[in-house]
Parts: C-alpha cells; sequence; structure tokens
C-alpha cells in the first residue's frame, strides 16, 4: 500500500483508551456507534455474507444486532475487544475487530458487504487493524481463522503473514452445522521483520 496507515483520536474519548479512526489509501476505519447497527443488519442479511460468519445469525435479528453494537464502546473502554466500521467515501461497508483479547492475545475478525468484495478492501482494512493491534495496544499474537469454503479469506490471511496452523470442525451457528474450519495465527515479530514487507 502507497499511504502509511495513520491514526488521529477520534471526537469520542473512551476512558483511558481515546478512540481512534485508522485511515488508509481508500478506507477510513472508525470506532462503530449504536447507529450502525441498521447498516450490519443490512449487510448480514445477505446469506452469502453471514454463511461466512461462524457466530453470526442468519437471517439477521434486530435487536440482537442493536445490543451487540451497544456494547461496543464498553467493550472498548474495557480493552477487551476494539470494533472498527469500515467506511468507503463516507458509507459503512463493513467491519473489522480484534476481540477476545486476553493479556497479549487478541482474535482478529472482518466482513463486507458482497458489493465490496473482490477489489482488496479487506486486506486494505485487516492491514491497518493488525498494525493498531501490534504497534499500538502492544499485543504479541493474533490468531483467527475462516471457513475451509472461503478461499478468498485465507489469501488475506496469508498475505497479511498469517501461518496456518489445524483444520478442524466447529460449530457454525449461521449455518446451524458443523464446518471445517482453517485456524491461523500471527506474531509480533514475525509483523515486524517480514522482509520486503510493504507496510
Amino acid at each position: 500500500m502507497g499511504k502509511p496507515l495513520t491514526m488521529r483520536p477520534s471526537a469520542a474519548n473512551t476512558g483511558n483508551r481515546p478512540a481512534v479512526t485508522l485511515t488508509t489509501d481508500r478506507l477510513a476505519l472508525r470506532p462503530t456507534t449504536p447507529a450502525d447497527a441498521q447498516r450490519a443488519f443490512e449487510i448480514q442479511s445477505d446469506w452469502d455474507v453471514t454463511r461466512m460468519l461462524r457466530m453470526a445469525q442468519f437471517p439477521p435479528d434486530p435487536d440482537d444486532m442493536t445490543g451487540w453494537f451497544g456494547e461496543h464502546r464498553q467493550e472498548w473502554i474495557a480493552g477487551t475487544a476494539f470494533r472498527f466500521a469500515i467506511e468507503r467515501r463516507g458509507r459503512m461497508i463493513g467491519l473489522v475487530d480484534l476481540d477476545e483479547i486476553d493479556g497479549e492475545e487478541g482474535e482478529l475478525g472482518y466482513w463486507l458487504e458482497k458489493p465490496s468484495w473482490g477489489q482488496g478492501y479487506a486486506f486494505e482494512a485487516a492491514q491497518a487493524v493488525v498494525s493498531f493491534a501490534f504497534e499500538q495496544l502492544g499485543l504479541a499474537r493474533l490468531k483467527t481463522g475462516h471457513a475451509a469454503d472461503n478461499p478468498a479469506s485465507g489469501k488475506v490471511l496469508l498475505k497479511l503473514g498469517f501461518r496456518p496452523e489445524k483444520t478442524m470442525r466447529k460449530a457454525s451457528r449461521s449455518r446451524g452445522e458443523e464446518i471445517l474450519h482453517q485456524s491461523y495465527s500471527l506474531a509480533s515479530e514475525a509483523w515486524r521483520n517480514r522482509s520486503g514487507a510493504d507496510r
């Protein structure tokens, strides 16, 4: 990516952890707000999107979605999760987050509306949040994964430097059955030492 990641404090201040907006070449990543729940509901009403989200419900429930987004600010304050709305030209096209933060480890996740697939936005957004995790939060290791029938996500993760670990069967809430799930991890040292990486 040509333009370096930049960060600036947002207008909101979440306790001792100031909210930040991450900007990349084409995207703005800002902390989610309860008002984003409706747009997220629209995106996850697309089966092609939600079938790849292991913990999501399909069809989505608007009350559950509103409740989940209502928890995000408190998670940020507590340092247990950092969730960003992905915006392209002022429109929310998806979400990227760090959650399950425990000690120096956390989990990366992301999803985008179907019209925004295949344009490099997932990589661009995830790259910014991985940098945030290691360089601003001081995490030492990230984990993530994807459904085995979602090779596009695997390509994004490999490009970011994640290493495949194990493939196992896990329950998928969206599909209502077990799926084959590929897990990955990335250490902060490996992120910093990647040879020839353009960050």
